[in-house]
């Protein structure tokens, strides 16, 4: 079956970031010239995704406001004969067709997925997370991940390896090897200690989900932090059915990170031509 369904949860308050996210949504914060977002949006557009349902909250109309047309802008973008910044500015609302639903209660991000199920009815469906970036030019996230699923007809995790004492900062995966990419899962944790962390595998912000997981979270209890677990509801999902993890390719950021933040936006701007030669110079001379 195919994927033609995404979800971008984008309720969170962004505290990390605060004072910047006080009234701007973190997901607007640029990486370079491009809100982190639309390279999220990207994404599941270049993997052949065809509709998406962003999560939205309190104070999240930015979002909405940049995917839209904005009129005047038009306008005077042409009549000062900027045209080439006219064509970005109209392309963006012409990128896919994008529905808002609001979480109106941060219970976390098992509660805001299960907000998707109208829109997803009862189909495999992906789940992009606007804190992962990942760059891989040649072939996005996502579509690896759809690329699994159209083989396997299962539920599919974005995974990488991380250095044993970061594992308490994801949700961790017991996997047995199916080849060297795919392993199957056994059982997920969030965030372990480390002497409790089933391996270093660690779950990264893309999935391709069945339709049965809206049935776990339906009816899920509370887990860590007081909210409703995505990776409590994939726990159960692995026992009643096939789930796989797939350890994809491709360089990732996590933006919700500062260091993270600053790391991506230095790396974007020097995969930019017309920033490259300049910021080069300028870091040499910075570092020297």
């Amino acid at each position: 079956m195919k994927v033609k369904k995404a979800v971008i949860p984008a309720a969170g308050l962004g505290t990390r970031f605060l004072p910047a996210t006080k009234a701007t949504p973190k997901e607007m914060l640029p990486i370079v010239d491009k809100p982190t977002l639309q390279y999220i949006v990207e994404e599941a557009v270049a993997s052949g995704v065809e509709e998406i349902l962003i999560i939205t909250g309190r104070q999240k109309t930015a979002i909405e406001e940049h995917f839209d047309r904005n009129l005047e802008l038009e306008m005077e973008l042409e009549r000062n004969g900027k045209l080439e910044l006219l064509k970005i500015v109209k392309d963006i609302p012409n990128l896919i067709d994008i529905h808002y639903v609001r979480q109106q209660v941060p219970l976390g991000l098992g509660h805001a997925i299960y907000r998707a199920k109208s829109f997803v009815g009862n189909e495999p469906f992906a789940v992009l997370l606007g804190d992962d970036l990942v760059y891989n030019p040649e072939k996005p996230c996502l579509s690896q991940l759809i690329e699994v699923f159209e083989k396997t007809e299962s539920s599919v995790v974005g995974v990488q390896k991380v250095d044993n004492s970061q594992v308490s900062s994801y949700g961790i995966i017991d996997t047995v090897d199916i080849d060297k990419k795919i392993m199957k899962v056994n059982s997920l944790v969030e965030k372990p200690i480390p002497s409790e962390a089933p391996s270093n595998v660690a779950v990264m912000g893309r999935y391709i989900i069945t339709p049965e997981i809206f049935n776990i979270l339906k009816t899920i209890p509370e887990g860590k932090g007081g909210e409703i677990q995505l990776t409590d509801a994939l726990n159960i999902l692995a026992k009643k059915e096939n789930v796989l993890a797939y350890e994809f390719e491709g360089k990732r950021y996590d933006v919700g990170d500062k260091l993270g933040f600053i790391k991506a936006t230095i790396e974007f701007a020097l995969r930019n031509p017309k920033l490259k030669d300049s910021l080069e110079e300028y870091l040499k001379e910075l570092i020297h």
